[in-house]
Protein backbone atom coordinates (compact mmCIF):
# COMPACT_ATOMS: atom_id res chain seq x y z
CA UNK A 1 0.00 0.00 0.00
CA UNK A 2 1.17 3.51 -0.77
CA UNK A 3 2.87 4.99 2.36
CA UNK A 4 1.23 8.35 1.76
CA UNK A 5 -2.27 6.77 1.56
CA UNK A 6 -1.52 4.74 4.69
CA UNK A 7 -0.55 7.92 6.56
CA UNK A 8 -3.75 9.73 5.45
CA UNK A 9 -5.90 6.74 6.51
CA UNK A 10 -4.14 6.56 9.88
CA UNK A 11 -4.67 10.27 10.56
CA UNK A 12 -8.32 10.04 9.45
CA UNK A 13 -8.93 7.06 11.73
CA UNK A 14 -7.30 8.86 14.66
CA UNK A 15 -9.47 11.95 14.06
CA UNK A 16 -12.62 9.80 13.93
CA UNK A 17 -11.64 8.13 17.20
CA UNK A 18 -11.02 11.50 18.87
CA UNK A 19 -14.38 12.82 17.58
CA UNK A 20 -16.21 9.70 18.85
CA UNK A 21 -14.60 9.94 22.27
CA UNK A 22 -15.46 13.63 22.51
CA UNK A 23 -19.08 12.89 21.58
CA UNK A 24 -19.33 10.21 24.26
CA UNK A 25 -17.70 12.47 26.84
CA UNK A 26 -19.78 15.56 26.06
CA UNK A 27 -23.16 13.79 26.04
CA UNK A 28 -22.64 11.90 29.28
CA UNK A 29 -22.60 8.50 27.61
CA UNK A 30 -19.57 7.30 29.50
CA UNK A 31 -20.69 7.00 33.10
CA UNK A 32 -18.73 9.25 35.43
CA UNK A 33 -15.88 10.53 33.27
CA UNK A 34 -15.88 13.82 31.46
CA UNK A 35 -19.15 15.74 31.45
CA UNK A 36 -21.27 12.63 32.02
CA UNK A 37 -23.19 11.94 35.21
CA UNK A 38 -24.11 8.73 36.95
CA UNK A 39 -27.83 8.44 37.52
CA UNK A 40 -29.04 9.36 41.02
CA UNK A 41 -30.58 6.14 42.32
CA UNK A 42 -32.59 5.42 45.49
CA UNK A 43 -33.00 1.82 46.69
CA UNK A 44 -34.67 -0.10 49.50
CA UNK A 45 -35.74 -3.63 50.42
CA UNK A 46 -38.55 -3.37 47.87
CA UNK A 47 -38.16 -2.80 44.13
CA UNK A 48 -39.44 0.31 42.39
CA UNK A 49 -43.22 -0.18 42.02
CA UNK A 50 -42.93 -3.21 44.30
CA UNK A 51 -44.89 -4.06 47.42
CA UNK A 52 -43.74 -2.43 50.66
CA UNK A 53 -43.28 -5.16 53.29
CA UNK A 54 -45.88 -5.12 56.08
CA UNK A 55 -43.13 -4.47 58.64
CA UNK A 56 -42.84 -0.88 57.33
CA UNK A 57 -46.58 -0.12 57.57
CA UNK A 58 -49.16 0.59 60.28
CA UNK A 59 -50.15 -3.08 60.03
CA UNK A 60 -46.64 -4.11 61.10
CA UNK A 61 -43.93 -2.47 63.20
CA UNK A 62 -44.32 0.91 61.40
CA UNK A 63 -40.54 1.23 61.02
CA UNK A 64 -38.98 3.34 58.32
CA UNK A 65 -37.47 1.09 55.65
CA UNK A 66 -33.73 1.08 55.03
CA UNK A 67 -32.78 3.30 52.10
CA UNK A 68 -29.55 3.73 50.16
CA UNK A 69 -28.53 6.01 47.31
CA UNK A 70 -25.72 6.72 44.90
CA UNK A 71 -24.84 9.02 42.06
CA UNK A 72 -24.72 12.63 43.36
CA UNK A 73 -21.22 13.65 44.30
CA UNK A 74 -20.87 17.16 45.65
CA UNK A 75 -24.19 17.39 47.52
CA UNK A 76 -24.09 19.53 50.67
CA UNK A 77 -27.15 17.80 52.16
CA UNK A 78 -30.19 15.70 51.29
CA UNK A 79 -33.95 16.00 51.84
CA UNK A 80 -36.29 13.00 51.91
CA UNK A 81 -40.04 13.39 51.46
CA UNK A 82 -42.39 10.41 51.45
CA UNK A 83 -45.99 10.88 50.39
CA UNK A 84 -49.13 9.11 49.18
CA UNK A 85 -50.84 10.88 46.27
CA UNK A 86 -53.69 8.33 46.35
CA UNK A 87 -54.97 9.30 49.81
CA UNK A 88 -58.72 10.04 49.89
CA UNK A 89 -58.24 13.70 50.91
CA UNK A 90 -55.32 14.36 48.54
CA UNK A 91 -51.56 14.03 48.90
CA UNK A 92 -50.69 12.73 52.38
CA UNK A 93 -47.16 13.30 53.71
CA UNK A 94 -45.69 10.34 55.62
CA UNK A 95 -42.14 11.57 56.30
CA UNK A 96 -39.99 14.68 55.99
CA UNK A 97 -36.28 14.36 56.76
CA UNK A 98 -34.00 17.28 55.92
CA UNK A 99 -30.41 18.40 56.39
CA UNK A 100 -29.36 14.78 55.97
CA UNK A 101 -25.54 14.95 56.14
CA UNK A 102 -23.79 14.80 52.78
CA UNK A 103 -21.45 12.03 53.94
CA UNK A 104 -24.38 9.62 54.29
CA UNK A 105 -25.37 7.31 51.44
CA UNK A 106 -27.96 5.34 53.38
CA UNK A 107 -30.49 5.39 56.18
CA UNK A 108 -30.96 2.37 58.43
CA UNK A 109 -34.22 0.65 59.13
CA UNK A 110 -36.15 2.34 61.91
CA UNK A 111 -34.84 5.92 61.97
CA UNK A 112 -35.96 7.17 65.40
CA UNK A 113 -38.96 9.48 65.61
CA UNK A 114 -38.52 13.01 66.95
CA UNK A 115 -37.48 16.38 65.61
CA UNK A 116 -33.73 15.69 65.66
CA UNK A 117 -31.85 12.52 64.75
CA UNK A 118 -28.30 11.56 63.82
CA UNK A 119 -29.62 11.37 60.24
CA UNK A 120 -31.00 14.90 60.03
CA UNK A 121 -33.95 16.98 61.18
CA UNK A 122 -37.51 15.73 60.85
CA UNK A 123 -40.56 17.71 59.91
CA UNK A 124 -44.14 17.19 60.96
CA UNK A 125 -45.94 14.58 58.86
CA UNK A 126 -49.68 14.54 58.16
CA UNK A 127 -50.25 12.18 61.09
CA UNK A 128 -49.13 15.13 63.25
CA UNK A 129 -45.91 13.37 64.33
CA UNK A 130 -42.20 13.94 63.75
CA UNK A 131 -40.58 11.16 61.78
CA UNK A 132 -41.79 8.28 59.65
CA UNK A 133 -45.43 7.23 59.61
CA UNK A 134 -45.86 4.13 57.48
CA UNK A 135 -48.48 3.35 54.86
CA UNK A 136 -51.94 2.96 56.36
CA UNK A 137 -54.42 3.21 53.48
CA UNK A 138 -58.13 2.46 53.72
CA UNK A 139 -59.23 -0.92 52.43
CA UNK A 140 -59.33 -1.21 48.67
CA UNK A 141 -56.93 -0.63 45.84
CA UNK A 142 -53.23 -0.39 46.82
CA UNK A 143 -51.81 3.12 47.19
CA UNK A 144 -48.54 4.41 45.77
CA UNK A 145 -45.94 5.74 48.20
CA UNK A 146 -43.34 8.04 46.67
CA UNK A 147 -39.96 8.15 48.40
CA UNK A 148 -38.32 11.29 46.95
CA UNK A 149 -34.71 12.07 47.78
CA UNK A 150 -33.35 15.49 46.82
CA UNK A 151 -29.63 16.33 46.71
CA UNK A 152 -29.01 19.97 47.60
CA UNK A 153 -26.08 22.31 47.13
CA UNK A 154 -26.66 23.71 50.65
CA UNK A 155 -28.23 22.88 53.99
CA UNK A 156 -31.61 24.36 54.88
CA UNK A 157 -31.85 27.20 57.37
CA UNK A 158 -34.83 25.67 59.17
CA UNK A 159 -35.50 24.68 62.75
CA UNK A 160 -36.36 21.05 63.61
CA UNK A 161 -40.03 20.20 63.08
CA UNK A 162 -40.61 22.27 59.93
CA UNK A 163 -43.71 21.83 57.79
CA UNK A 164 -43.45 20.39 54.30
CA UNK A 165 -44.31 23.71 52.65
CA UNK A 166 -41.44 25.40 54.53
CA UNK A 167 -38.99 22.66 53.53
CA UNK A 168 -40.03 22.84 49.88
CA UNK A 169 -39.81 26.64 49.87
CA UNK A 170 -36.31 26.54 51.40
CA UNK A 171 -35.19 23.94 48.83
CA UNK A 172 -36.04 26.12 45.82
CA UNK A 173 -33.00 26.88 43.74
CA UNK A 174 -30.81 24.41 45.66
CA UNK A 175 -31.78 21.02 44.19
CA UNK A 176 -28.94 19.47 42.17
CA UNK A 177 -30.40 15.97 41.87
CA UNK A 178 -33.55 13.98 42.57
CA UNK A 179 -34.11 10.25 42.95
CA UNK A 180 -37.42 8.52 43.43
CA UNK A 181 -38.59 5.11 44.57
CA UNK A 182 -42.25 4.11 44.49
CA UNK A 183 -43.63 1.45 46.82
CA UNK A 184 -47.12 -0.05 46.79
CA UNK A 185 -49.26 -1.04 49.74
CA UNK A 186 -52.89 -2.02 50.05
CA UNK A 187 -55.15 -3.49 52.69
CA UNK A 188 -57.63 -6.27 51.83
Amino acid sequence: MNPRLLAVLSISLALLLVAALYLIWSTGGAGTWGGGKMPFILRSVFENNGKIPKKYTCDGDDLSPPLSWEGVPGAASYVLIVDDPDAPAGVFTHWILYNVPSNLTSLPEGVPKGKETAYGLQGRNDFGDYGYGGPCPPRGKPHRYFFKLYALNSTLDLQPGARRSDVERAMRGHVIGEAQLVGLYGRG
